[in-house]
């Protein structure tokens, strides 16, 4: 394994990062157990979760997810050997059976402490803000398009000022961003310089061979501010191991159980995929390989967030560390992208 600092700290984390947001849907409580142990025993130390998971989010299913992983710490006594990250979901109509108050301080109080106590532990490190309150270009929305009629007001050094309140008390030791914007993310980092408060120090966002956006303004806040890249959905919902393609894809596969996360399957993104395999496949790799390595190797990526539903594709996508792609491979990657940019913002 490889591993980095969640930046502007000591917090040593794995470059890979397991991802969680099957658990209690797809996946039971004994293979989350499975793929926790099989993820630490090969060295990967920082695991991800939100209150919202598992996904697709409903009321039955509530923040599952988090009781698996907590179930797990009690039983193996574990939770000093990770690095934990979970969120507060962001309002919307998919989330108003958790809270209708988004980032308020009552809602940030009641978030933190339901997910401590599903969770089994006393602390949190790193807690993200799953995405924006205001209305922006997000899920897959190309362009931002402004809606006068948005509601929203700043409330960035309010957020940040409870947030600092929640530090301070021992229960969240790092915060981070999701799903954010280069405007939204420069006005955090500005309120938290100006007036001393919790500075975000990560930002989970999309970012795979077909989803690049973050390579613009995005990319240059994260090298000159130093804010690292959790990137998720890598293998775009399953898409880039070219098993749609192939057909072999299984019946509980993701896009099969839930069609309507369609963004990674539009005409664009197939033609793209079909590319990407071919690439994968003249240099001897599997495209999950080929998709997963390049995410790694990206300058302003701080940890890859992989997600699997069995054992076996675990361990492929966690193997992937180790495999660098030559130059060859990267500018026939960029030949591609140059031709379909972006198929799946």
């Amino acid at each position: 394994m490889k591993y980095t600092n969640l930046p502007h700290t000591d917090i040593k984390v794995s470059k890979i990062c397991l991802g969680t947001m099957t658990w209690g849907n797809q996946n039971t409580q004994d293979e989350g157990f499975a793929q926790m142990d099989l993820a630490l025993d090969k060295g990967v130390n920082f695991f991800d979760v939100a209150e919202l998971y598992p996904v697709p989010a409903t009321a039955e299913t509530y923040a599952e997810t988090e009781r698996i992983i907590g179930n797990w710490f009690a039983k193996t006594g574990n939770r000093d050997k990770v690095v934990l990250a979970t969120k507060i979901a962001g309002p919307g109509d998919y989330t108003a059976h958790i809270r209708t108050t988004g980032f308020s301080k009552q809602a940030l109080n009641e978030a933190v402490e339901g997910s401590l106590k599903r969770l089994k532990t006393d602390y949190i490190d790193l807690y993200q803000l799953h995405w924006p309150e205001r209305e922006t270009n997000t899920f897959g929305q190309r362009d931002y398009k402004h809606n006068p009629d948005d509601k929203w007001e700043d409330n960035f050094n309010e957020i940040l000022h409870n947030l600092d309140k929640i530090v301070k008390s021992g229960k969240v030791r790092q915060i981070g961003i999701s799903n954010e914007k280069a405007w939204g993310t420069m006005r955090y980092l500005e309120e938290s310089k100006r007036h001393n408060l919790p500075r975000p120090i990560t930002i989970q966002n999309a970012y795979s061979l077909l989803c690049r956006p973050f390579e613009g303004d995005l990319a240059e806040i994260a090298h000159r501010e130093n804010i690292g890249l959790l990137a998720y959905s890598p293998m775009a919902f399953g898409v880039l191991s070219g098993k749609y393609i192939k057909g072999s894809a299984a019946d509980n596969a993701r896009l099969k159980l839930f069609p309507r996360f369609a963004r990674y399957s539009s005409k664009q993104s197939t033609e793209a995929t079909k590319r990407y395999l071919k690439i994968a496949e003249d240099n001897d790799m599997s495209l999950a390989q080929m998709a997963l390595a390049f995410v790694n190797e990206r300058p302003f990526l701080t940890s890859n967030i992989i997600g699997a539903t069995n054992l076996e594709q675990l361990e492929e996508n966690i193997d992937s560390i180790d495999i660098s792609l030559s130059d060859e491979v990267m500018k026939a990657i960029d030949e591609v992208h140059s031709q379909i940019p972006n198929p799946a913002p």
